[in-house]
């Protein structure tokens, strides 16, 4: 066995993550080899003062064990965990992602029911309270969505109507051309934001 092999497999060695065959080579080759015998020595020591240092009252201040901490390589699990985000880089961008859905979506649950209102041609519109008036005779073009509010369309939406934790009222008089979807839950919210972002993504 080469010295260098020998070192590299040591901090395994004091772990008790080497697989015997190993342990039995490792431990021949420190036999044979006072230079390797001794660094092995420090390390066991090192790791037996990191150990007391650990499991009884401290001595060392902070700095000092932080030093000693950040000179010791990462731990296997930490390697692991670096490894399967290099190799799975798809994976690793889609649980951000759903991450950062759920984050949202907890922000949206938190809010305080204020109204908001969405749309290209606005002025077409009347808000009254919480309520959002599309007049008879007046035409919304584009899409139009309200949150958090009540809808009523007398007049006419060239364009998507979305209701976001409202009501929908439609009289006789309006006509809508595009899709009318109302959305109560947390879970249809998510999705409908999940769809919009892919939707924006592929027209741009």
């Amino acid at each position: 066995m080469e010295c260098k092999l020998a070192v590299s497999m040591m901090h395994d060695y004091l772990d008790d993550d080497l697989p015997e065959q190993q342990q039995r080579d490792l431990k021949e080759h420190l036999l044979s080899c006072p230079e390797c015998r001794a660094q092995f020595k420090e390390l066991e020591q090192t790791d037996m003062l990191l150990f007391s240092l650990m499991h009884q009252s401290p001595v060392a201040s902070d700095e000092l064990v932080g030093r000693i901490m950040g000179a010791l390589p990462p731990s296997k699990k930490e390697r692991r965990v670096i490894t399967w985000i290099r190799r799975h880089p798809a994976l690793t961008a889609a649980s951000v992602f759903l991450l950062v859905m759920l984050m949202s979506s907890v922000t949206f649950l938190k809010q305080d029911g204020q109204l908001v209102v969405k749309g290209s041609d606005l002025d077409q519109v009347v808000i009254q309270g919480n309520t959002v008036i599309v007049p008879s005779g007046k035409r919304v073009s584009g899409d139009l969505t309200v949150e958090n509010g009540k809808t009523q369309v007398y007049g006419e939406v060239n364009g998507n109507v979305t209701v976001i934790d409202g009501s929908l009222y439609q009289a006789s008089t309006a006509h809508i051309s595009g899709q009318v979807k109302s959305i109560d839950q947390a879970l249809s919210w998510i999705w409908y934001k999940v769809t919009n972002m892919f939707s924006d993504v592929a027209y741009r």
